[in-house]
């Protein structure tokens, strides 16, 4: 379940001056994460501040770098943002399946922490390891491509 990494996702006060910086040493092109609201079914702890959550990707050869800057409604993101202060919320595994991956979590005793599904079944899995890995994990499965 945790063998194919697929993003780091750093949380940050300000995304445009982190993604400034990122480009100024040669880090890019970013973009902006598709809309959040393509998620029918949402369990966080505030709908409308993760929906509200800015996120910029930058994909490189062998891994997707993620820039997060919550909203100040309630999140983990936050939480983390204003007792940490900036730096890696999560580390993101592809999984070929969503459910699957948080039954298997489940059955290996991870706790959810958060969790949403677009309207084809795909989507993400946040697992509460920040005490013992140091870092939130999380399984995302994506839509098929499209031609």
């Amino acid at each position: 379940m945790f063998d194919r990494l697929h993003h780091i996702c750093i949380v940050v006060h300000d995304i445009e001056r982190t993604q400034a910086y990122y480009e100024s040493i040669g880090i890019g092109p970013w973009q902006s994460y598709p809309p959040l609201a393509d998620y029918i079914e949402l369990d966080v702890p505030n709908r409308d501040g993760f929906l509200a959550m800015q996120y910029r990707v930058c994909n490189l050869p062998n891994v997707q770098v993620q820039l997060c800057q919550p909203t100040h409604d309630p999140s983990p993101q936050r939480i983390f943002l204003d007792t940490k202060g900036e730096g890696v919320f999560h580390l993101g595994f592809e999984v070929p399946d969503a459910d699957a991956a948080q039954d298997a979590a489940r059955s290996t005793g991870l706790a959810h922490l958060m969790r949403g599904r677009r309207a084809n079944g795909t989507g993400f899995n946040y697992y509460a390891t920040q005490a013992e890995a140091g870092v939130v994990l999380l399984t995302r499965s994506t839509p098929p491509a499209t031609t």
